[in-house]
């Protein structure tokens, strides 16, 4: 192993996990001198009866200030301003997120502008502009996918300007991340492989991308190997508590991986398919993932090619010469997919034609690629992947990810 000349890691997010971890959040608010916080989540979260079980596992000396469920599926900016004069006007102090990803968002969106007494978000958007600590948030998710309670980033969408905003600091990871098997037993079997293929995209990615290093490698290497044997089993088995919770801590520390080595062109083209068509994120990591290691392979063939042995165990490893691991590792990754699309009844797709929404329509037109590529020129994750990607590299990828077939190596422009 080759260790970097200079690293950072930071995860100061204190994580309790269980099956009955929820009952543990009276104290810990205590232990931060708080007492009434506000409860954030969406509507489908709250349909499901999962913020009951968190109202009920606080009603041992915590006010709840409110309850609001009106995040929308892609976080918004006027909701967390709205949000922030809720959180005021009840004399909150602490927020308690309980979601997905958007959910996560909204939260830390809230807690920069009750924390800074601000009127606005848009004040603080980038990286750099938050110098101190913020109010107490503590972060339930309730998908296994997105990592957004140990992450120090929150993705806002301005949806009058059609633009999202970034915000990065070290102030915005949670002051404590919930693992409860019971916050993602309602979850059906095809948003648990499509956010399970989420996190398996944070572990693998941050394991190659430029700015790994032994810390977060340790992390990403822990986190492919739980996605990798417990993601089919629960997908098939919902009911599995045990697993549940090891996919709930697997994503965890795939977040806290990604949040310190960063990510590439998965989430680079990731990023602008959904943008433009509007596919939800998981499916896009999920079909780009081999794309993307195929696409890197010449620069990180024996970094890809240790992935193996969390995945296949020792014996495998050992009798795939070192020259092939890297490609068995691909086609590894190839088999959840159809594996999980098999499971799911085809609802989890392979490749982005077969993407369709909810009337049967395709998602993904062929004839959409080239503006997907174009959009990708403008993600910042591109700024991590070890080999660089330009308009034909990003279409090169998109249409073999969109016809399902590996992709042709030899056309890649090596930097």
């Amino acid at each position: 192993m080759i260790l970097p000349d200079y690293y950072e890691f930071c995860c100061r997010v204190k994580i309790v996990a269980g099956h009955d971890a929820l009952e543990k959040i009276p104290a810990l608010l205590a232990e931060m001198g708080s007492k009434k916080p506000l409860i954030i989540t969406d509507k489908g979260v709250a349909a499901a009866g999962l913020v009951d079980i968190v109202v009920n596992a606080l009603k041992d000396g915590v006010t709840i200030g409110g309850i609001a469920d009106n995040v929308p599926p892609d976080s918004d900016l006027k909701v967390v301003n709205q949000l922030a004069g809720l959180y005021r006007d009840n004399a909150c102090d602490a927020i308690i997120a309980v979601g997905g990803g958007s959910v996560m968002d909204t939260a830390k969106g809230v807690n920069i502008v009750v924390s800074e007494n601000a009127t606005d978000l848009m004040a603080f958007s980038g990286a750099g502009a938050l110098n101190r600590r913020l109010k107490t948030l503590v972060a339930i998710p309730t998908t296994a996918g997105t990592g957004s309670e140990v992450t120090l980033v929150a993705v806002i969408k301005d949806h009058e300007k059609h633009l999202k905003m970034a915000f990065t600091s070290y102030f915005l990871l949670p002051s404590v991340s919930i693992l409860d098997s019971r916050m993602t037993m309602t979850m059906p079997p095809f948003i648990t492989a499509m956010t399970g293929m989420d996190a398996l995209s944070h572990a693998v990615e941050g394991y190659y991308c430029l700015q790994k290093n032994p810390l977060s490698d340790a992390h990403s290497l822990a986190a492919v190997n739980m996605i990798h044997h417990y993601l089919p089993t629960v997908t098939k088995n919902p009911a599995d508590k045990d697993g549940r919770l090891a996919m709930a801590v697997s994503a965890c520390l795939a977040g806290i991986s990604f949040s310190n080595s960063m990510v590439g062109i998965v989430h680079n083209l990731g990023h602008a398919t959904g943008s433009v068509c509007g596919v939800p994120h998981g499916i896009c990591m999920a079909i780009l993932l081999p794309y993307g290691l195929e696409y890197n392979m010449h620069k990180r063939g024996d970094t890809i090619g240790e992935l193996l042995l969390p995945m296949a165990g020792e014996d495998v490893y050992l009798k795939t010469s070192k020259a092939d691991r890297a490609d068995k590792v691909v086609s590894l990754i190839r088999q959840m997919n159809q594996d999980l699309n098999e499971i799911t009844g085809g609802r989890h797709a392979r490749f982005f034609s077969e993407i369709k929404d909810r009337d049967g329509k395709p998602m993904v037109s062929r004839e959409i690629l080239p503006e997907i590529a174009k959009a990708a020129l403008l993600d910042g994750a591109t700024i991590y992947n070890p080999e660089d990607s330009d308009y034909e590299d990003n279409l090169l990828v998109l249409e073999a990810a969109w016809e399902g077939k590996p992709l042709d190596r030899n056309k890649i422009k090596k930097g």
